[in-house]
């Protein structure tokens, strides 16, 4: 059971709150965390409060959980009280003194654990939920707009320890009773299985040492267990074995490849040696920042230490590569190395060039050398190589084609892939043309199912449909999913609005662009995320500006390319438009926009990850262009290709957006002053 403690109103009533707050002192020394007399005393507080609000609403046949852990947000509730009614998440900060006003990260908090219960937790979904901040000795004050269609969760409601029964009593007087009865037995029995963002299951999987909780994250997402277990199994074998493996791991965007290499890096092998390698330079700045800072406030080490063990476990695999191929007589420490993106690695042609700030010292494709430089230690090696479809978006990269013609020319390696592999119609795409001998087949290792989009899984069909320019297709999907997480609106003031009253609780808003979309500067979005202000974009909060939550900068298919946000707005641009014979393509060179034909595949694999950065909604922004009746009219910006990019969007479904409340949504919006920021 998730609860340190449970029981029915009854049962709390008829116990002494010393005896109750010694069992949860009890459970907190079980579980290895420290205690103390002032958390005793806080126990005992909330304890008195519980039980008067339960006496006087009549409570008895109620459920009540103390401490109910949520792993997603690595916090526990400090209650959750079933009544037959309603949930109530209850948040006490009764031990300071009561301010003139609550704290808005307090109100955050308790909506926060709201959030975690509707989307995770099994028992929630069909209940109406009400997050409760209980500070001081203030009274009850109900909400000035009556709830007729309250959202879900409701907006958190505020009072002190001593008015928490007539919130209660209110609560039971305003909803109505529920179509399915609330059972506190089957609501403690529900599964709670959190989808962690890549950077939260990061810094656990470090932590912890462990996979298990994780990898079964959903119940509804098989795939990823089946995947994590599959690699492990052919892991094992290796090492058994004393042989050489490549394992390819498929999958679409957002499916959780990225959380199944870091499932194996900082699993059993970790003990032989295991490094995540990666060329996308922002996922290494910020995993490494995140981990460093993650073991630095656990206590784990020094800043130093945790910034040294972040650096071995997440690499910069162009780095990789090349030191160790400039020393053939160089054993890698790693057993395993994860090669993220594997599909992007540089052909020899690049790998020779290197890039415009730093020359290369490779002689083979990567791919080539990554096998060369794993075979040199005796013993087993293994290469768990993530493949992301359709996202490439780079010249120079050799597909997975190379990876098999370095197989099948090795002596000593081996391969093990799901069958999508070799039927790929794009051949640089395709393992190898029919089946060789040193190829396994193991459907378990191709990811299905998104994961990244928490509440809705058909988001990845349908950005396939738009992207294809099937809007008959789009309009299908759109037409079986009860409210599609993309929305639309041709206003920035109205999408930065949006994104703060849909980011609830303590959940991340930010803005991403198209590192080609040059002429959205004329629009009012210049300003681009840099590779050094990444960290901080990602990982800080807002008030802090450099904070993603600011809205002041966007992010390009670059710096979030493996990353995600909680809720994302997209700033569309002209380098990607609708044509009379479908999407076209163009880069701005000197003073205006020039068809990219052959670059058409990059350009569109670029929307495809933008669109794709958000575990809730996307926020679609469409500028409206330049009129061409303006007498200052702007031809690079033309109002009519525009209008047909937005029109196309709303023909495949894409939701307009309605226009947000003209005040704070809600008493925890932390954003409520942030309208300078932006």
């Amino acid at each position: 059971m998730r609860a340190w403690f449970a029981c029915s109103g009854a049962e709390l009533l008829a116990q002494d709150p010393r005896a109750v707050a010694g069992r949860l002192a009890a459970a907190q020394q079980a579980r290895g965390f420290a205690g103390s007399p002032d958390q005793g005393l806080a126990w005992e507080a909330q304890l008195a409060a519980l039980r008067r609000a339960i006496a006087a609403c009549d409570g008895a046949a109620w459920t009540l959980a103390l401490e109910y852990a949520l792993l997603r947000l690595e916090k526990r509730i400090d209650a959750v009280l079933l009544t037959d009614r309603a949930i109530l998440c209850l948040e006490f900060k009764t031990a300071a003194p009561s301010p003139a006003a609550p704290s808005p990260a307090a109100l955050a908090e308790a909506e926060d654990y709201a959030l975690d219960l509707r989307d995770f937790h099994a028992g929630s979904r069909r209940h109406a939920i009400v997050p409760v901040l209980v500070a001081g000795q203030r009274g009850f004050t109900p909400p000035a707009q009556p709830w007729l269609l309250p959202t879900q969760p409701t907006e958190p409601l505020l009072c002190g320890a001593g008015d928490l029964g007539r919130l209660v009593a209110w609560v039971q007087a305003v909803l109505p009773a529920p179509a399915e009865p609330l059972s506190g037995a089957a609501w403690l029995a529900a599964p709670y299985r959190p989808v962690p963002g890549i950077i939260e299951a990061a810094t656990m999987l470090y932590a912890r040492h462990g996979v298990a909780e994780i990898a079964a994250a959903r119940a509804d997402a098989p795939s990823l267990t089946r995947t994590a277990e599959a690699i492990a199994r052919h892991v094992a074998a290796a090492r058994a074995g004393q042989r050489r493996l490549v394992v390819f791991v498929t999958g679409i965007p957002g499916a959780g490849k990225t959380l199944c290499g870091l499932n194996a890096v900082f699993g059993p092998a970790r003990q032989d040696g295991a490094a995540f390698l990666t060329g996308n330079a922002p996922l290494v700045a910020v995993l490494r920042a995140a981990l460093a800072r993650d073991a630095v406030a656990r206590g784990a080490c020094g800043r130093a230490e945790a910034e040294r063990r972040a650096a071995a476990a997440l690499q910069n695999v162009h780095r990789f590569l090349e030191d160790c191929a400039t020393d053939p007589a160089r054993w890698p420490p790693e057993r395993l190395i994860v090669f993220d993106e594997a599909q992007r690695a540089w052909d020899e042609a690049k790998a020779r060039t290197g890039t415009q700030n730093r020359r290369s010292r490779l002689t083979l494709s990567e791919p080539a050398h990554t096998l060369e430089i794993m075979a040199r230690r005796p013993g087993w090696a293994v290469v768990v190589a993530l493949i992301g479809n359709g996202q490439e978006i780079n010249t120079g990269e050799a597909g997975i084609a190379e990876w098999g013609r370095v197989i099948d020319g090795s002596r000593g390696w081996q391969a093990v892939a799901a069958p999508r592999v070799l039927t790929a119609t794009d051949p640089v795409q395709r393992l190898a043309e029919g089946r060789p001998d040193w190829l396994a087949l193991d459907a378990d290792l191709d990811l299905t199912v998104p994961m990244r989009s928490v509440g809705e899984s058909a988001g990845a069909a349908w950005v396939q449909a738009v992207l294809e320019g099937d809007a008959a297709a789009a309009r299908r999907i759109a037409a079986g999913v009860p409210a599609l997480p993309y929305l639309i609106t041709r206003d920035l003031g109205a999408l930065r609005a949006a994104l703060r009253h849909l980011a609830r609780g303590r959940r991340r808003a930010g803005l991403v662009r198209a590192a080609g979309a040059r002429r959205l500067r004329a629009e009012g979005l210049a300003a681009e995320v840099s590779g050094k202000e990444v960290p901080d974009w990602f990982l800080r909060r807002w008030p802090d500006v450099r904070a993603s939550d600011a809205l002041e900068a966007a992010a390009t298919e670059y710096a979030c390319q493996g990353l995600e946000l909680d809720v994302v707005g997209l700033a569309w641009g002209g380098d990607f438009l609708r044509g009379r014979t479908g999407w076209q393509a163009r880069a701005f060179v000197g003073h205006r926009w020039q068809r990219a034909t052959q670059d058409f595949a990059f350009i569109r694999n670029t929307y495809r990850v933008l669109l794709t950065r958000a575990r809730y909604e996307t926020v679609i922004w469409v500028p409206r262009g330049s009129a061409a009746d303006d007498p200052f009219h702007d031809p690079t910006r033309p109002a009519a290709e525009m209008d047909a990019i937005a029109e196309f969007l709303r023909a495949c479904g894409a939701r307009a957006l309605d226009a947000p409340p003209a005040t704070a949504p809600r008493p925890a919006d932390l954003f409520s002053t942030a309208e300078d920021a932006s």
